[in-house]
């Protein structure tokens, strides 16, 4: 079975796993008075996760969306506005922060522009209309296919937040494939952002965490914040040891993905009724289904007899294959074949 479902299906590599033997342990959640834990292998992690963004520090946390959640809490208060796009998984699967009995927050939302980017006149007219305190990006965006704003975007909508004094919060998940897909650091992309989180896991196959970056004020209320929401950890260094594998050893194995994401778009330009994606960027391939006249959950059931796990998203309309480490070029062959023998029997 070839199960292109999620990059969450990645597994670690055998030379990541030895990384947690030698890992130097100790309590993360018990910080000194320049709020650093006492696990050796997390504050490794953390600085070099805060060279690579350009930041002045890092949170490492068990989640994306715990991170992610932290960040927001950190900037806003009850009731503040958030301006979120459409489709941000922050605001449609992540949702705490938004949830009245939590996080009390509300959202403002923001249209795509045709390239599956933030557009940047209608931010600036919401940014006119309401009193927004956080604008929240995500880069790549998943739900998009995996676009990416590129350094040109990111810098206009950085600098059109400041003229209102709204902070930037990114969500990064994939960062790195932004980062190999454009050509760029990391630090090229977070310059334009006052925090960023990325995941550790998803391609870059560690086994969990996910990393919270930002300026040293931020950092600091953010940590107070993390352990008022139970993130704090113990002996984490065996999060961190193949998280910091990963960052050392995985970024650039990332192109593979994208390659086998876009030798997928190439051979199934021809489709009678299964619509596929034209501009893939990163590891991310939607195919829009409406004129198949099957439901999303038949289409990934049929999928499925032939051997691919694959999954609906956005409502039904879409389905979406994403390719990660450890499948195989010959994987993608067959996974294309797949998609091409359903799309023939319609």
């Amino acid at each position: 079975m070839i199960d292109l479902r999620s990059d969450t299906l990645s597994l670690p590599e055998e030379e990541m796993l030895k990384t947690i033997l030698h890992a130097k342990l100790g309590d993360d959640g018990r910080t000194n008075e320049n709020g650093r834990g006492e696990d050796l292998t997390v504050n490794e992690l953390e600085d070099f996760a805060a060279k690579l963004t350009g930041k002045d520090g890092s949170i490492l946390f068990s989640s994306g969306t715990l991170a992610n959640t932290t960040a927001i809490l950190t900037y806003c208060n009850p009731n503040d506005k958030v301006l979120v796009d459409e489709i941000q998984h922050i605001y449609k699967s992540e949702k705490v922060v938004f949830e009245k009995s939590l996080g009390q927050l509300i959202p403002v939302t923001y249209k795509l522009n045709k390239r599956k980017t933030p557009d940047i006149n209608d931010i600036r007219n919401l940014l006119n209309e309401n009193n927004i305190k956080l604008l929240c990006i995500e880069n790549p965006h998943n739900f998009a296919g995996g676009t990416c704003i590129n350094l040109e975007e990111l810098k206009e909508i950085y600098k059109l937040a400041k003229e209102f004094n709204v902070h930037v919060h990114m969500d990064g998940a994939r960062l790195f494939n932004a980062v190999v897909s454009l050509g760029v650091k990391a630090e090229d992309i977070c310059k334009y952002v006052d925090s960023v989180m990325f995941c550790l896991s998803k391609g870059l196959g560690a086994p969990i965490g996910s990393l919270l970056c930002g300026n040293k004020d931020f950092i600091k209320k953010a940590r107070i914040k993390r352990k008022l929401l139970g993130g704090n950890m113990r002996q984490a260094g065996i999060i961190a040891a193949p998280g910091l594998y990963a960052l050392q050893n995985n970024i650039d194995t990332l192109k593979q993905d994208h390659e086998n994401a876009r030798y997928v778009v190439d051979n199934l330009k021809d489709l009678k009724k299964t619509k596929v994606q034209k501009d893939v960027q990163t590891n991310i391939v939607m195919l829009d289904i409406r004129e198949t006249g099957l439901t999303a959950e038949k289409y990934c059931a049929i999928a499925k007899e032939k051997g691919l796990l694959i999954r609906s998203v956005l409502g039904g309309n879409k389905v979406r294959l994403v390719f990660y480490r450890g499948i195989s070029r010959n994987d993608t062959i067959i996974a294309a074949k797949i998609i091409k023998d359903i799309d023939s029997l319609i």
